[in-house]
């Protein structure tokens, strides 16, 4: 990822899954990073992993917007500047119905998904349209496009995530700021193990499965490739295609990911 060597970046949901994988393969090109969670022992692991010379950890609630609001100042103290962010961090919940669903799960997933990703955007922008180059990325889900019954709050969040992304591109677009929205198909990542009564495509050791699913190398591969080449969207694995699909055929979409 030569376009961000020696830059300092932000990710979010960096102490486990693909947002340690991504800290970690920044931190191997020449980034530093500052990685965000609310898992200190998880943020204390990555650091002993990597070296507190090359990634600062900050325990922080993305939905305390006033948590948030003290990161910028901690990262300039430490490294002096900011050039990214990467909002990655998310939850899912249950595979049940909206009608099975109670207003705090439901508030908790908004919460994190969403208002997360909008805390961190406001509150680094000011800073980032400082920079000569900045960055970015949001990491939505192939569920934002698609979707998954059972899954329609998670679905609700990260379609909010895309149209946010999509918002803010045609907004910024003559500014330093680029922007790469990240629509992943199903992670292979503790994230899934929530997913026992999920879609059949997501259970067992199916063709399905294998074909449906990526690693988190394979999407922080993605992201750097978009990133590098001024990509605006990065498809992982099959979510460009489930992508065109739902757009043709909705309602085989909809049906198949049932």
């Amino acid at each position: 990822m030569k376009n961000l060597k020696d830059k300092i970046i932000v990710v979010t949901g960096g102490a486990n899954g693909m947002g340690r994988e991504l800290t970690i393969q920044l931190v191997d090109k020449g980034t530093k990073v500052v990685a965000v969670d609310i898992d200190q022992k998880g943020l204390k692991e990555v650091e002993d992993l990597l070296g507190k010379e090359h990634v600062a950890i900050h325990k922080i609630d993305l939905t305390n917007r006033k948590d948030v609001e003290t990161l910028p100042q901690m990262v300039l103290d430490r490294f002096g500047a900011v050039d990214g962010i990467i909002n990655n961090a998310g939850i899912i919940h249950e595979f049940v119905k909206v009608e099975d669903l109670n207003y705090e799960t439901i508030e908790r997933v908004m919460n994190i998904n969403f208002y997360g990703t909008l805390n961190m955007i406001k509150t680094f922008l000011p800073l980032l349209r400082k920079r000569p180059e900045a960055y970015i990325a949001n990491v939505a889900s192939m569920g934002g496009f698609i979707p998954f019954p059972g899954q329609s709050i998670y679905s609700a969040s990260k379609a909010a995530v895309k149209i946010l992304t999509e918002a803010l591109y045609g907004e910024l677009k003559d500014s330093n700021i680029r922007f790469v929205l990240v629509c992943p198909p199903a992670v292979d990542t503790p994230l899934i193990d929530q997913a026992k009564d999920g879609p059949s495509f997501l259970q067992g050791e199916s063709k399905m499965k294998k074909m449906m699913m990526v690693t988190p190398e394979e999407v922080v591969d993605d992201v750097e490739k978009c990133i590098e080449k001024g990509k605006q969207i990065s498809y992982p694995g099959p979510a460009k295609y489930v992508s065109f699909m739902s757009r043709l055929f909705p309602k085989l979409a909809a049906k198949m990911s049932g």
